[in-house]
């Protein structure tokens, strides 16, 4: 199965979603995300953009000629990342954040906005489509394989002028020196997550994080699979159960959503409880191993002694992600889950 978009162009009258439902369920696909983009045509007819699981391309295209049989326009059928499945508002809410505090980042802002990517020359390709934007005095073009929509264009227009409000309030600050920023890591598939400490301030982005993590990594990282968090859990999350934590996140350049979270905990006796949640989509891609790499780093500046952490018998998930930053933890059964221990280096202590 995968994931594929679908632009349709829906009677805005009852009854009417039903038979989208159905022409997609008939079709063998289940809708995992409905977007209204909110734009009536002559008609009246309002665009929906769909994600929906498909097996192949073959069974999109076949769904979206259905669609058309039943009287609804459907104007492409591509493929999607499975990292778009995120909570629009949330992303926007993100990204505006981001615009706010980095102004320069407007132009990445969009294109995550939009799906799209920068580009300094037109595509080649001749299935693409791109948009043009004025940016602080530069054109922008940014490119996707879809029609960029009037409604999408003014979202991303409202972020180009939150952009030049803030630059114009103040100086433009440089991303490296955005307070708690850690830097870029550069991931193996080639893709990138900037890691930066966490404030109580990020509590929306953790919340969208956990939610859109599968019940079995929930379980995993928590021990519950809940989908939501109270406010006393996610302050935990961001400064632990001691309140004197600190908490690293992974999330995309643009700062537009979460995508990767460690916590650490001081246990008060020389030590610190160490606890990793990564999304589903990014698994496997080197998130964890940078998280646990660089809270590794924190805890030995800081000068605890060992790292603890607690996980079902059959999930060795946190003992892996030790090994690969170096280290050699131990582990043993208590209660019928496994606690894992693992030593610090310690820095030199050199006399006067």
């Amino acid at each position: 199965m995968g994931l594929f978009r679908l632009h349709v162009q829906i009677e805005d009258r009852p009854g009417r979603l039903a038979e989208l439902a159905a022409a997609v369920a008939g079709a063998g696909c289940n809708i995992v995300s409905l977007t209204v983009l909110g734009e009536r045509g002559p008609d009246g007819s309002v665009t929906d953009e769909l994600l929906v699981d498909a097996a192949d391309q073959a069974t999109a295209t076949s769904l979206a000629d259905q669609i058309r049989a039943a009287g609804m326009g459907c104007t492409l059928a591509v493929r999607a990342d499975a990292d778009e499945l995120r909570d629009p508002v949330t992303t926007a809410l993100a990204l505006a954040r981001r615009v706010a505090g980095d102004p320069d980042a407007a132009p990445r802002a969009m294109a995550s906005l939009l799906h799209a990517t920068l580009q300094d020359t037109p595509p080649l390709d001749a299935d693409a489509h791109a948009h043009q934007m004025r940016v602080f005095g530069q054109d922008v073009r940014l490119c996707r394989g879809w029609p960029f929509t009037a409604t999408e264009v003014s979202r991303a227009a409202v972020l180009v002028e939150l952009a030049e409000l803030c630059a114009a309030a103040s100086d433009r600050p440089d991303p490296a020196d955005e307070p708690g920023s850690l830097g870029l890591v550069l991931l193996g598939n080639g893709s990138e997550v900037e890691l930066r400490v966490a404030t109580l301030s990020d509590g929306p982005l953790v919340a969208a994080l956990h939610a859109r993590c599968t019940p079995s990594t929930r379980h995993g990282r928590f021990l519950n699979p809940s989908p939501a968090l109270s406010s006393d859990e996610l302050a935990e999350l961001l400064v632990g159960a001691s309140g004197d934590g600190v908490a690293l996140l992974a999330l995309t350049p643009d700062g537009g959503h979460a995508v990767g979270l460690a916590t650490l905990d001081p246990d008060g006796a020389g030590g610190a409880a160490l606890g990793v949640l990564v999304e589903d989509a990014w698994q496997a891609r080197g998130v964890g191993t940078a998280l646990v790499r660089r809270a590794v780093e924190l805890a030995t500046e800081s000068g605890w002694s060992e790292l603890s952490a607690f996980a079902h018998p059959g999930n060795l998930r946190i003992t892996r992600l030790l090994r690969r930053s170096g280290l050699r933890p131990t582990a043993r059964l208590v209660d019928g889950l496994l606690e894992v221990h693992v030593a610090l280096p310690q820095h030199a202590v050199t006399s006067p």
